[in-house]
This record gives C-alpha cells, structure tokens and sequence, in this order.
C-alpha cells in the first residue's frame, strides 16, 4: 500500500497535467533522494491512467547521458512508460498549448519483437528479441516549473516524458553498430544537437539492456510489441510554437516534427466553429 507522501505526490502530479498548469517540485513531499518512493509515484499515476482507458506501448530510458548524471546528482539513468496517445505521426504537428515546457532531443528506438523478462539480460538478449530500430524524437516535458527538479522530481513526473515520434523506415540490427551512428538535430534548419549512439550510456544497446533488466526485476518487463527509446544522443533544445525540428541519424534516416503557432490553431479553431 502506498504511503500518504507518494499518495500526495501523485496527485499533484496528476493535478498539474490535468489542468496542465505547472507544480511546485514533489521532492518536498518525499524523503532525501528516495528513488524507491518516486517510482512509487510513478507508478500510481501510471496505474491510473491505464484506469482511464490509456494504452501503454512501451518505455523510455532516460539519465542516459553522463553530463546530465552529474548535474542531478546520480550515477544511473531512470525509466518511463510510453502511452499510445503519447504518439505523433512522422512530420506531424504538435498543438499549441498541448504541452508546459516541451524541449527535444533525437534517439534510436528499439521495437521488440520477443520479451525480456530475464533480470540479468544481455545485449545478445535485445538483439535477439529485436525486430528493429527506427530514428525517434522525444519530446520531453515537465509537470515541474521551470524544470527545476531532481532525479526524485523526474522519475516521480514519469521521467518527465511528454510525447514521441518515430521514423517509418525500420531498420534491422544485423550488421549495424549502434554506437557508431551519428546525429544532427536541426531547429529550423539550424543545427542544435549532436551526438553518437557511444553519447546514449555507451551504445543504444547498453541502455536498452539496463532498462529491461531493471523491470524484469521489478516484476514488469519489457514484452513482444514494445517501443523501448534508449536515450538521447545529444544535448535536448527547447521548442516553442512555430519551431520545426529535424533529426537525422546515419543509417537509421530522418524524422521530423512540428510545433503549431499559438495563430494557427487559433485559425484552425475559428474554422471549424464556422462549419454546419
């Protein structure tokens, strides 16, 4: 059973995204560094949403780059769920107002086609269980203001996950080094990130394979069919309305996204109000 401090912090988290309004960091709600607590958190938010009728897809790994390890104070990265309506197509556009404080950052997804359900996986058990990878853009967002949080702050705000796109060309693994490929994540044409797989906690793989060894042990592994993001390549950059980026990945291909203009969807709203 929960405690009356997970239990509050949940609902401030739940509270914000649903009135999509900003909240005060929950770490004042929970003791010093208590991790245990914040997936707790974590969980209970996700457990409602799957009440309310959301599907889950898969995970995301975040924490996987050592320079943002050591800006919040942690030697290991941190897990988040993948809700089906967390998905924009490929190209597509982002509505204004949709999220608090998006930032972007480009990542290799892996879609699985075989469970990992071993506590001591391997990355011959993510080859094996893999059917592809595909180039992805996450859309990180924070339910806390001004992002001012900690590593108890993010996995309680479910890794601070907002949305995700993902490219349409899979690629398979055979043959292809994950840490070798390279990344340009351009802002309206203008490059804004950079990176190598070897940038995502040494190789997309390494993460992946953290990831499902921690949620087999958990008792929630990963499954057949999930979307797992392994974790940036590059430093994220923030997005505002109007922004388009474009992520490119050697061998894996492009993919891209939009953020709507606040006018936009003003017009888009107007139009459909005039229709019979």
């Amino acid at each position: 059973m929960s405690t009356p401090e997970v239990i509050k912090a949940a609902e401030v988290l739940h509270e914000a995204a649903r009135t999509n309004s900003p909240c005060p960091p929950v770490r004042s709600l929970l003791a010093t560094g208590d991790i245990r607590s914040a997936y707790e958190v974590q969980r209970t938010n996700i457990e409602r949403g799957v009440a309310a009728g959301r599907r889950i897809v898969g995970r995301k790994t975040g924490l996987t780059s050592p320079a943002v390890q050591a800006q919040l104070g942690v030697d290991q990265p941190d897990f988040g769920t993948l809700f089906a309506d967390m998905t924009i197509p490929d190209g597509g556009r982002v509505q204004a107002g949709r999220l608090l404080q998006p930032k972007v950052e480009a990542e290799v997804a892996l879609v699985l086609g075989a469970g990992l359900p071993h506590r001591d996986c391997t990355v011959v058990d993510v080859l094996r269980a893999t059917d592809f990878a595909l180039p992805a853009l996450e859309i990180v967002d924070s339910r806390i203001a001004d992002w001012d949080i900690t590593i108890v702050d993010t996995v309680a705000d479910n890794a601070s996950s907002g949305l995700f796109v993902l490219g349409t060309a899979p690629v398979p693994l055979s043959g292809l080094d994950l840490r070798g490929v390279r990344m340009t994540m351009t802002r309206g044409g203008d490059p804004v990130s950079e990176g190598t797989g070897a940038d995502c906690l040494g190789g997309p793989l390494n993460a992946a394979t953290w990831l499902a060894s921690t949620l087999a042990a958990m008792g929630d592994p990963l499954r057949a069919g999930d979307v797992v993001l392994t974790g940036a390549l590059g430093p994220m950059a923030a997005a505002a309305p109007g922004d388009r980026f474009e992520a490119r990945i050697s061998r894996l291909g492009g993919v891209s996204v939009e953020f709507a203009s606040e006018t936009e969807d003003e017009c888009a709203k107007a139009t459909e109000g005039d229709r019979p």
